[in-house]
């Protein structure tokens, strides 16, 4: 979700607003959040907050920031008990690329980290419960402790954004075939995961090899 990848654009503004507007968007761990859900599916402010588990003003505000920045539009009003419910989608993808996660403090980067890392356990966890984890015997699962210099450091994140960027596009893909005649067979709900990380020190805390 964060960091290097692919090309997400807005379909108006210029560059550089572009830059500055998604910056600004996931600088807080919880438009992060609303935003990547709002990729997934048309929401409205009242299901996310009960979703996540906040207090709807609190979601709400954070729902208003993201109009202003042009990362989400309204597509539906619908009327509740007098009043509308308005439902909102997302404009651009929740992706940084490399110079725009510079511009994000520390600690905006570690909240993001946290929150994305979070999803990714959760999810695993309940494929892990559900059995569909393993249910497929082409799934893939690795774990590759490496040492590489800078430039092998920097080869392997231009190669894992290259594959993001395929994956997404082989999604845009899969659904028009989906759509016309399903000739690439049923719809699979696939997940795809990646992390390239500077390894702890041995022995320090949370080294897996320490205990």
């Amino acid at each position: 979700m964060a960091g290097r990848t692919a090309r997400p654009q807005r379909r108006s503004a210029a560059p550089h607003e572009v830059d500055s507007n998604l910056v600004k968007a996931m600088a807080h761990p919880m438009r992060m959040r609303i935003l990547t859900r709002l990729n997934e599916k048309v929401a409205s402010p009242n299901e996310l907050a009960k979703e996540f588990g906040v207090a709807l003003p609190a979601l709400s505000y954070h729902v208003r920031i993201l109009r202003e920045l042009e990362c989400i539009e309204l597509v539906r009003t619908v009327p509740r008990r007098g009043a509308l419910e308005h439902f909102y989608r997302a404009t651009q993808r929740p992706y940084l690329q490399d110079e725009q996660w510079s511009q994000l403090p520390e600690s905006a980067r570690q909240a993001l980290s946290g929150t994305i890392l979070e999803r990714i356990f959760d999810d695993v966890r309940a494929a892990l419960l559900a059995q569909t984890f393993d249910a497929r015997e082409d799934r893939h699962l690795s774990y590759a402790p490496l040492v590489l210099d800078e430039q092998g450091w920097t080869e392997l994140g231009d190669r894992l954004a290259e594959l993001l960027e395929w994956a997404l596009d082989e999604q845009a893909r899969a659904a028009g075939r989906i759509q016309d005649d399903r000739s690439g067979g049923p719809e699979i709900a696939a997940r795809l995961t990646m992390m390239s990380y500077t390894a702890p020190p041995p022995g320090g805390p949370g080294d897996p090899s320490a205990s």
